[in-house]
């Protein structure tokens, strides 16, 4: 059993997770961490993507898509923009806004355009993934 520490995800709206884990493991703009008690200390800027935290209990999944985490090594913050535990994804309607990202992407009607729509299918994709 591996040694705990405290994890705290923070969503402009609410206190979204808070409590003891074994290991967190999620996407940055640098690639995918996993952390332990007594990681390095950094900040990391969070990617679209699945995030997995092991408590002494098991697994949790959520699609964590944007924001922030401070990473001690007694704690880890991560202050993010939109998160959604793995359960409350309706996986047709992130399917359904997966195909209409794809194809306004193939339309190219303009950068900002193109930007918002890889937004929303790397949003798409962690809900999807999330479910897995």
């Amino acid at each position: 059993m591996a040694e705990t520490y405290k994890l705290k995800i923070v969503t402009p709206e609410k206190l979204f997770y808070e409590g003891d884990v074994e290991m967190t493991e999620f996407n940055t703009t640098e690639g995918e961490v996993g952390i332990y008690k007594k990681h390095v200390p950094m900040t990391v800027i969070v990617s679209p993507g699945v995030l997995t935290i092991t408590e002494p209990e098991g697994e949790k999944k959520a699609a964590l898509h944007a924001g922030f985490a401070e990473i001690l090594q007694e704690n880890v913050t991560i202050l993010a923009e939109l998160i959604e535990w793995a359960g409350d994804i309706d996986e047709e309607r992130a399917v359904s806004a997966g195909e209409r990202a794809r194809q306004r992407i193939a339309e190219r009607t303009d950068d900002t355009d193109i930007d918002r729509a890889e937004a929303a299918l790397k949003r798409s994709i962690a809900r999807i993934q999330a479910l897995k």
